[in-house]
């Protein structure tokens, strides 16, 4: 069987939406600038139609990606024992070194953005996070060095 991805159902849906984007604006966008292009004389130094090929086998690229995370995604089920922190739980914690408090939301690996603060299910701070539930102190292992931190709360 395929290897599962995991999603969050708001990560499928914008899976989902961008596949639709592609496909019914973007890819006939990019189909009228190759005619356009084509329709400008001699292909071999057309470097509009240079362009417009080289971006629609970006978008087909995307569009085949899209398509195969879709089909092999799992949506994580966000149940389970309330208050512990799991796959699509958002988590305020504070770092015991510098007392910072953050707030981040564990995602599977394919939806993460860090800047966003979405960290993946795989990063070293989510693994020691998970299955864990407010006020508890945890390590932070597999970092080069390692800290503790105290989740502040789960929801």
């Amino acid at each position: 069987m395929a290897e599962e991805i995991i999603l969050t159902k708001e990560g499928l849906e914008e899976k989902r939406k961008e596949l639709r984007h592609l496909i019914d604006v973007i890819r006939p966008q990019v189909i009228d600038e190759l005619v356009e292009a084509r329709n400008q004389g001699d292909l071999s130094e057309n470097a509009d139609y240079d362009a417009a090929r080289n971006k629609q086998a970006e978008i087909e690229s995307r569009i085949k990606e899209l398509e195969s995370v879709i089909s092999k995604a799992k949506v994580i089920n966000t149940g389970g024992k309330k208050g512990e922190v799991k796959i699509g739980s958002q988590v305020e914690y504070q770092d015991l070194k510098t007392q910072k408090i953050h707030t981040v939301k564990i995602v599977g690996a394919i939806e993460a953005d860090p800047f966003a603060g979405l960290i993946s299910n795989e990063s070293p701070l989510a693994k020691a996070m998970l299955g864990h539930k407010s006020e508890e102190v945890l390590e932070v292992r597999e970092v080069n060095v390692p800290y503790k931190v105290k989740v502040v709360s789960v929801k």
